[in-house]
């Protein structure tokens, strides 16, 4: 693809470019496309199956917004109303018209999740529960390491599935060490039962120009053959002073289905380039927080860059063995490529001053994972059984290179910045740019069984199971690559949950759940236990809750509590000492409350305390980046009178949050305004789809975040007022 050279003004097509609810060729929702002539309405039943299953994927629930079920691991889909998890479940539908542009974008809608980034690089970090799940630990279609670390393009995704709490029963261990507050699931797209051919150009603030291209066909006997071809072009300067980004993204997916038996693949390539990228901001212990700068100032210097390159592919399989019992397979396989030249700035005083040193790395990653289970369904008496059994594997090489110039660094200022030439990098060196050698491998392995019992005419619903997970881990010294730690560990997690059903509309639940991460080895000076490696840290979360399906509206609450584990120095020695609790309430509703209105949103109250601390100096603060109440409301409307035309509206609210765990530094709290509209009408006699976005109406000056890798509170300023436009083309 030639590059985009889009220079439309986005404040000059917003007015007359209008977003819709739209002709989306997707799951088994409903899609309605008017007729400018004659203002009758065809629908169009369009089935997909991601993930090979029978029955495809749960349906969507009333306003298309959300998916009445998701992906549980080995247990397969369940509906919302029969598992004893709080999840939430992300359709295309509302990822296409709020043009989101990668998973954090689609985030935005959940009130337990909130958005941050890694420690010292661009990459993605979605906060849920007050714990952080890196882009590192995305499961594809339920396998882990497959996609792209740091950013992951929205267009290859049909759904965006959350699973809120502790989770390594359900998919395994994470390998980035994540899965303690939730997981993230994303399935790609399948070809519906009609034919799909889709053209979208569009243009945001900075004149960043895109271009896409979905196209779906089917073929076979019954059509029982499809392929989903997706091409995803953008460049361009942001929103952000002088920031500039590239991303170049194809996909195709394919699905056989026959009778007894199901096969899907996917392969996917994505280039994502970053120039000039505004940087986090590291304070210095000891002096108030700066004010946030304006939205669109940039303190980056011009010779930085990020460069990601990623090529990924799975199969997966599935074979009734009978009516009721089915077994499964999957392989995934991924290479990836960063190239970094990084510098962010270490503010010293309130006023901004700050210094900054340069940081380049090369990394290279080789992923393969896959694994096979059975399940079936069986009665013993007046219970019924689903049971389950799953074993997995995950298999990682990297390598790693790094250079740094003078940690003294060069001055400069968050709110006046200073363009300096870019210093060299041989203060102090890690392996050779050029060519980075093997740093790090991580294996893991695990198998789980369970069963889902169903009693007293399925209103009573009871989940038990458990899943052996072993973690080994290695890593090696940066230039001869001698063998520095090994690791090789392994820990039973249960889980335990119960769903009640008084009425069909009602359902009560209540679950216990553990969360596993590689547990530490010692390591330090003077401590009298060096090198000892401990077992897998265990987080436990006990959580009950309600659900509630009026077939146009739906809600829960959740009442939660995590406690996970930490290490630090007693006396000399090094141990699994500490702990920190985070509790928490989840308010969550979606459908169509009246005809022509869908809501989506909700509310999070959380209290995330440092129960237990070194020398109890922190005990009973808050832990680094972690509001207590998180507030998402969201609403679209249908304009009477105008047909096709519909106005969407968010509002998100953070409250303040602390940078430093002796809580002395505190970020103010947030809120924002979303505003959209979508058109969508037929021109020449062509489906067209007009979107027209307006993120931070306000255009207020934030800080976003103030953390996410665990114990380092560093700030992410929030992005700029920023307009996007796009039309959409049915072909």
């Amino acid at each position: 693809m030639q590059t985009l050279n889009l220079k439309l003004s986005p404040l000059a097509l917003a007015a007359m470019l209008l977003a819709s609810a739209t002709a989306h060729a997707q799951d088994s929702a409903t899609t309605t496309v008017a007729d400018a002539g004659d203002a009758k309405i065809q629908t169009v039943v369009v089935s997909a199956s991601a993930d090979a299953s029978a029955d495809g994927l749960p349906k969507s629930f009333a306003g298309g917004q959300v998916a009445r079920g998701g992906r549980l691991g080995l247990l397969g889909n369940v509906d919302m109303m029969e598992t004893p998890f709080n999840t939430l479940n992300f359709t295309q539908q509302v990822i296409q018209d709020q043009q989101a542009r990668s998973v954090a974008d689609v985030l935005q809608n959940d009130p337990s999740v909130r958005v941050a980034r890694g420690f010292g690089n661009y990459q993605e970090l979605y906060v849920i529960r007050g714990f952080a799940v890196n882009s590192d630990d995305l499961a594809y279609n339920g396998l882990y390491g497959l996609l792209p670390r740091q950013f992951v393009a929205s267009e290859l995704l049909e759904r965006v599935e959350v699973f809120r709490g502790a989770n390594s029963f359900i998919n395994g261990a994470a390998p980035g060490g994540g899965g303690i507050g939730g997981t993230i699931n994303l399935l790609p797209k399948r070809a519906g039962n009609n034919d799909l051919t889709q053209l979208t150009v569009g243009t945001e603030t900075g004149g960043q120009g895109y271009a896409a291209v979905d196209i779906g066909r089917r073929f076979g006997a019954d059509g029982n053959t499809g392929i989903r071809v997706n091409a995803v072009r953008r460049d361009g300067d942001t929103s952000v002073d002088r920031e500039k980004r590239e991303l170049t993204v194809a996909s195709i997916g394919v699905d056989f289905q026959s009778r007894d038996f199901r096969l899907s693949a996917d392969v996917g390539h994505q280039e994502h380039k970053l120039k000039a990228a505004r940087p986090s901001v590291t304070v210095a212990g000891g002096i108030a927080l700066p004010e946030a700068p304006e939205s669109d100032s940039n303190f980056a210097q011009k010779w930085t860059h990020s460069n990601e390159r990623d090529t990924f592919g799975t199969l997966r399989g599935e074979y009734d063995l009978a009516k009721d019992s089915v077994v499964w397979a999957a392989l995934g396989a991924r290479s990836g490529d960063e190239s970094n030249i990084l510098a962010a700035p270490t503010v010293s005083s309130s006023n901004g001053d700050a210094s900054m040193y340069r940081f380049d790395n090369e990394r290279h990653d080789n992923v393969r994972t896959g694994e096979i289970g059975i399940r079936a369904k069986v009665r013993t008496g007046a219970i019924g059984h689903s049971l389950s059994a799953t074993a997995s594997t995950y298999w990682q090489e990297s390598r790693n290179a790094y250079a740094f110039s003078n940690f003294a660094g060069f001055a400069t200022n968050i709110f006046r910045p200073v363009d300096v030439a870019a210093p060299a990098t041989d203060f102090f060196t890690g392996g050779v740019l050029s060519n980075p050698k093997l740093t790090s491998k991580t294996i893991l392995s695990s198998y789980a069984v369970a069963d889902m019992m169903s009693l007293m005419d399925d209103k009573l619903l009871i989940t038990v199971g458990a899943r052996n997970q072993t973690i080994k881990s290695d890593s090696y010294d940066y230039n001869t690559t001698a063998t520095l730690s090994h690791y090789d560990e392994s820990k039973v997690t249960p889980v335990a949950g119960i769903v009640y059903r008084p009425v069909k509309s009602v359902s009560l639940y209540a679950n216990y759940i553990e969360g596993l991460q590689q547990g530490p080895t010692a390591s330090g000076t003077a401590i009298d236990n060096i090198g000892e490696t401990f077992a897998p840290y265990v987080s436990r979360q006990k959580e009950i809750g309600v659900k509630y399906d009026h077939g146009n509206v739906g809600a829960s609450a959740a009442l939660f509590s995590v406690d996970q584990p930490s290490a630090y120095v007693v006396n000399n020695h090094f141990g699994v000492f500490g702990e920190q609790r985070n509790k928490g309430l989840e308010l969550t509703v979606f459908g169509v409350p009246t005809r022509g209105l869908r809501v989506l949103g909700g509310l999070t109250l959380l209290d995330a305390k440092q129960r237990i601390t070194a020398g109890g100096v922190n005990q009973g603060k808050d832990v680094i980046g972690t509001p207590d109440t998180q507030l998402n409301i969201g609403a679209e409307w249908d304009v009477p009178g105008v047909r096709g035309l519909n106005l969407n509206a968010r509002v998100l609210y953070t409250a303040s949050q602390y940078a430093d765990g002796a809580n002395t530094q505190e970020l103010p709290s947030w809120n924002r305004l979303d505003l959209g509209a979508n058109y969508m009408t037929r021109i020449l006699d062509r489906n067209v789809t007009f979107r027209a976005r307006i993120d931070n109406v306000a255009d207020k000056n934030y800080w976003a975040s103030a953390g996410g890798y665990p114990g380092s509170g560093y700030l992410v300023l929030g992005a700029p007022r920023t307009v996007t436009v796009s039309a959409t083309v049915d072909f």
